[in-house]
């Protein structure tokens, strides 16, 4: 058996072969941690996987290169024109390359010109340019096809954008393009004639020409009735274009057949949702509400994956982390009896998985699974760029939900009503499904606050996994119904395999990120100077991106600022210090430096403010190493003590970093204080010594299909 890939990421099994220490070998066995690998030459050895993986010339044999995350912050630096046409291009590279246009593995109906069983790669090349050719895309030749694919292999996404749009421009605008305001106000008008009754191309005119001069302040120029016409046809999908007849059928009745989902493997598909918990919360400024509860479900296994409060407004970022929760062990929490560690499980395999992951002894007795697909609702959230990029990244499909079709999502929603009876109905301050099931008195009632139900929450999920389930069958045993954590035992055991974990780069990369100016102090962030020799022939130049002012692009780990990465011609992403770094003897983030300022003098001088945060900041975790910190330090301390930091640079992996690295982003704390940097406005981070908490800005990442389109099809 040769390499293989699953969830798009290449994959260690027995039979694989693997270049490891400069030679070739094959993986004949699997112990624990560790690889049993057999050579050409009949040599054999045990290799630890951390070993395995960090190995400079590493690579799966006969599996295909991984691709690196994207550089999703240049990306979004090209023409709104350019990036569409690069997507356009991605569908039909897929096709070219797999047959499918969702790549390898989407499903679907394979055309039979793309067939690769029946055709060589050159006559996929040579059917996909007179197909392009046809389409409109001009006179696409058989070598243009053929340079998109090896660009795209190449470069990923980067690849197709047409880099003549991304050339910093030598002092004119780059005219000749239309303009993108033009385009952004064409489509928002189609969207908003959706279900209305069809007019004329014309009668779109004024509306956009009004939308223009609402946003803008009549500064942009509507284009001539011509281009106005074609622009039009260019960007109305089918159902839009007033041209054509509105759908027959009414809007909420598509004639489509309900279907149970079924899934025949963890992960295979997990169901992702938010809503608004019956249960009246106590916020911090002393106000009641009612928190968002976002819970992820695995389809095979039923099991709830993850289970996240936030006060209000969940953004995509917190989703995002979702998906890290998902995939590493739930720690349980000292003060829980014994039957809740997965150690003391009489139903999980613990010993045979405690061997193959260490942070298993610890944990709480409930699956841990790594979504192949998660499947959506059409929310701002989970289409967002943030939560598709990081999906791309690791491997997971994202497949939104068909509009209207709240069944396409029938087992989360369920859930959502297991909860409301089997938990929250028992809790003060729970408000009813609706206004007339609420009691008079609900406000009155209200105890907790948020985090104290997600400590409720957290330690009953444990609970409901040992419930049995009676959408749990067992094939031999079809009249019993089984629990979740039967059913994930039955099935990981069949199921399980090694994912090759992401590189040190690919976390980079994910990471938020923000444009900021090199000046000759370094790079300032909410009163915090980071700075390296690496800045100096940098420093107060423009980095030539022109769609962010000559600004820098600034990747930060809001869960550790004790440094940022920048990307610096020739280096890539190059780590830059805080000045102060050896005061932090610990992580921390912005909500601990923003409470700082309320402890710590003021002075006119931003260096000796500087220097008296970061002894103040020494001083803190010197308290609270004594024990004799206060019980907010204390609170906010442990809230990323256990964050995880970026992994090491490769040469200084241990067996223990690289698993690190599997875990990284993984199991940094998600609390929605701790992600407020996240949501500033990158274009008043230059003046970030003013208020906490901006205006939102953009994460940077991309999908790299429209979710939306693509649910069309379903």
């Amino acid at each position: 058996m040769s390499g293989v890939r699953r969830g798009g990421r290449a994959v260690v099994e027995v039979g694989a072969q693997v270049s490891f220490s400069g030679a070739r070998w094959q993986v004949v066995a699997l112990s624990r941690q560790g690889f049993h690998l057999v050579g050409e030459n009949g040599a054999d050895q045990v290799v630890l996987a951390g070993h395995l993986f960090a190995d400079p010339g590493f690579a799966v044999v006969g599996a295909e290169p991984v691709q690196t995350v994207p550089q999703w912050g240049l990306f979004e630096t090209a023409p709104a024109a350019a990036r569409e046409k690069a997507m356009a291009w991605l569908r039909h590279i897929r096709e070219v390359e797999s047959g499918l246009r969702g790549g390898a593995g989407s499903g679907g109906v394979m055309r039979a010109e793309y067939d690769p069983d029946r055709w060589t790669l050159a006559e996929r090349e040579q059917a996909k340019a007179q197909e392009l050719t046809a389409l409109g895309f001009g006179r696409v030749s058989w070598s243009t096809v053929q340079r998109m694919r090896l660009a795209y292999r190449k470069q990923g996404l980067w690849g197709l954008v047409d880099q003549r749009t991304a050339r910093r421009p030598k002092g004119g605008g780059g005219g000749g393009r239309q303009d993108e305001r033009v385009v952004a106000a064409v489509k928002d008008v189609l969207r908003g004639q959706r279900g209305r009754s069809k007019g004329t191309v014309k009668g779109l005119m004024p509306l956009v020409a009004q939308l223009l001069k609402d946003r803008h302040g009549g500064t942009v120029a509507m284009p001539a009735q011509a281009t106005f016409y074609r622009l039009v046809n260019q960007l109305a999908r089918p159902s839009d274009h007033p041209a054509n007849r509105v759908r027959s059928t009414p809007l909420t009745d598509d004639g489509r057949k309900f279907t149970p989902t079924i899934a025949l493997r963890p992960g295979e598909q997990v169901q992702i949702d938010t809503t608004r918990l019956d249960v009246l919360a106590l916020y911090s400024d002393g106000g009641l509400g009612r928190p968002e509860l976002t819970i992820a479900v695995d389809v095979a296994t039923r099991a709830i994956l993850a289970a996240v409060l936030r006060p209000a407004g969940t953004q995509a970022v917190d989703a995002a982390l979702l998906l890290a929760e998902m995939a590493v062990p739930h720690p349980a929490r000292p003060d829980w009896p014994d039957v809740l560690h997965i150690a003391h499980s009489t139903v999980l395999p613990q010993e045979r998985l405690s061997s193959l992951d260490e942070r298993l002894h610890k944990a709480a007795a409930r699956p841990v699974v790594v979504p192949e697909t998660v499947v959506v609702d059409r929310g701002k959230v989970y289409l967002s760029k943030a939560f598709t990029g990081a999906c791309e990244a690791l491997g997971i499909s994202v497949q939104a939900a068909p509009p209207f079709a709240p069944t396409a999502k029938s087992i989360v929603e369920r859930t959502f009503g297991s909860l409301n009876t089997l938990l929250w109905q028992h809790l003060p301050g729970y408000t009813g499904s609706d206004i007339t099931r609420r009691g008079q008195d609900v406000a009155r009632e209200a105890c907790y606050s948020v985090a104290q139900l997600q400590d409720l929450l957290d330690e009953w999920l444990v609970h409901y996994h040992h419930r049995p389930h009676e959408g749990l069958r067992h094939p031999t045993m079809p009249k019993v119904a089984l629990s979740p954590n039967e059913m994930w035992a039955a099935l990981v055991c069949v199921c399980g395999y090694v994912p090759v974990p992401l590189s040190r780069s690919d976390y980079l990369e994910l990471l938020p990120v923000r444009w900021q100016a090199i000046t000759e102090h370094g790079i300032r962030l909410h009163h915090r100077t980071y700075d390296h020799d690496l800045l100096g022939p940098y420093r107060g130049q423009d980095s030539g991106v022109a769609a962010r002012g000559g600004k820098w692009e600034v990747h930060t780990n809001p869960h550790d600022v004790r440094q940022i990465w920048v990307r610096l011609p020739g280096l890539g992403l190059a780590e830059i210090p805080w000045i102060h770094r050896d005061h932090a003897h610990q992580p921390f983030n912005d909500r601990t430096w923003q409470y700082l300022q309320t402890i710590t003098t003021r002075h006119t001088g931003h260096d000796r403010y500087e220097a008296d945060l970061a002894e103040a900041l020494d001083q803190l975790m010197r308290r609270a190493h004594a024990g004799q910190a206060t019980a907010r330090e204390e609170y906010l301390l442990a809230r990323h003590t256990t964050a995880r930091t970026l992994p090491p640079a490769p040469e200084d992996e241990s067996e223990g970093e690289v698993r690190g690295q599997e875990r990284n982003m993984a199991a940094a704390d998600g609390e929605e204080d701790s992600l407020d940097s996240l949501d500033q406005d990158a274009e008043g981070a230059a003046e970030d010594e003013e208020a906490w908490g901006g205006p939102a800005a953009p994460v940077a990442g991309y999908g790299l299909y429209d979710a939306q389109e693509e649910a069309d099809k379903w």
